[in-house]
């Protein structure tokens, strides 16, 4: 790795770990250069911008959250698709309680945003998006098994495994949510056995 790369994945790291605690909004070149070790002019020549550094901060994450969650799931020796899920959401609840506060990419979403904000709203909605297409693309395949019901609905599913995953995260803020998740995989075990055929 070239020295001009292994700079950046530093700042990239200590970025991400400045928004998991603080959310994106409040990473600045400024502060960043100081956690970092850097001039501000030496930081600024990596990014240029406030809005691009918030953007490679967000794609940087995608890359943690495919090593995180998703790639052990892939290589892991599943039974079945329903054996998979399960590994993806639970990898998905230790992402989630990496943050030492509220979720960046939630924190940071907005339906309606500036112009300014659009790159990085594109970036949130990308990733995003492309999490729920891997999640309707696993249902299709139980269901193409004839593990899960053919006549499900994947994206409707999608939605409410959403739901699920949204609620454990408030209740786990509000400390109303068990140390093992009880609230979340009850959900998760409720959806399973409506999919899967008897």
């Amino acid at each position: 790795m070239s020295k001009k790369k292994a700079t950046r994945e530093h700042i990239l790291a200590t970025a991400f770990d400045v928004a998991s605690t603080t959310g994106l909004d409040s990473l600045t070149i400024g502060k960043l250069a100081t956690d970092v070790g850097m001039s501000k002019s030496g930081l600024f020549s990596h990014f240029q911008s406030k809005e691009n550094l918030q953007v490679a901060v967000v794609e940087y994450t995608g890359q943690l959250f495919i090593e995180r969650v998703i790639q052990p799931a892939r290589i892991a020796q599943t039974e079945n698709v329903e054996h998979k899920l399960r590994l993806l959401f639970k990898h998905w609840l230790a992402w989630n309680r990496s943050f030492q506060g509220s979720c960046m990419f939630i924190d940071a979403w907005k339906d309606k945003a500036d112009e300014a904000d659009c790159v990085l709203q594109a970036a949130l909605q990308g990733m995003t998006r492309r999490w729920l297409d891997y999640l309707v693309h696993q249902i299709e395949k139980g269901k193409a098994s004839g593990e899960f019901h053919v006549s499900i609905d994947s994206w409707q599913e999608v939605y409410r495994l959403y739901g699920i995953y949204l609620s454990s995260h408030l209740f786990q803020s509000l400390a109303l949510e068990t140390h093992d998740h009880q609230r979340f995989w009850l959900g998760i075990d409720s959806l399973f056995s409506e999919w899967r055929q008897s």
